[in-house]
C-alpha cells in the first residue's frame, strides 16, 4: 500500500506538473495577447490625440463660421428692413400719384365744357393772329414794292 500511495503522489505530482505546464502556456498566450491590446491601445491612444486636435480645430472654424454668419445675418437684416422701407415709401408714393391723376382726371370731368371753350377760344385767337400776320406782310411787301402811280385808282382793302 506504501507503493499505491507513492505512486498515487508520483501520479498527482505529474498531473499537478502537466497542470502547471498547461497554465504557463495559457498565461504566456495571455501575455502575448495583453501586450498586443496594450500596443493597439498605444496606436488608438495617438489616433485620439490628433482626431481631438483635429476636432478641436474643426469646432473651433465652426463657431468662427457661425459667428461670420450671425453677423452677416444681422447686416442683411438690416438691408433687407431697408428695402422694406423703400417699397413702404414707393407704395406711398403710387398712392397719392393715384390721388392726384384721380383729382386730375375729376377736375378735367368736371370743368370740360370750360377746357373745350378755352380750346376754341385758343382756336380763334390763334386764326386772328394768323390773318394779322397776313395783312402785315401784305402790307409790308406793298410799302417795299416801288410806287407806281394809279391813274386815279385808289386799293381798297375788305376788312374780315
Amino acid at each position: 500500500m506504501e507503493i499505491i500511495l507513492y505512486l498515487s503522489i508520483a501520479l498527482i505530482a505529474v498531473a499537478f506538473f502537466i497542470l502547471v505546464i498547461y497554465v504557463v502556456k495559457t498565461l504566456k498566450s495571455l501575455q502575448k495577447t495583453l501586450d498586443s491590446v496594450a500596443h493597439t491601445l498605444d496606436g488608438l491612444e495617438g489616433q485620439m490625440r490628433g482626431v481631438t486636435s483635429e476636432t478641436t480645430e474643426l469646432l473651433k472654424k465652426t463657431n468662427a463660421l457661425a459667428e461670420d454668419i450671425q453677423h452677416k445675418s444681422e447686416n442683411l437684416n438690416s438691408v433687407v428692413v431697408a428695402v422694406k422701407d423703400v417699397g413702404t415709401s414707393i407704395q406711398r408714393f403710387n398712392r397719392s400719384i393715384d390721388g392726384i391723376s384721380d383729382k386730375v382726371i375729376h377736375q378735367v370731368e368736371t370743368n370740360q365744357d370750360k377746357i373745350s371753350q378755352v380750346v376754341q377760344w385758343s382756336n380763334v385767337f390763334l386764326e386772328l393772329k394768323q390773318r394779322w400776320d397776313q395783312r402785315k406782310g401784305k402790307q409790308s411787301n406793298e410799302n417795299s414794292e416801288p410806287k407806281q402811280e394809279n391813274s386815279g385808282k385808289q386799293r381798297v382793302y375788305d376788312r374780315a
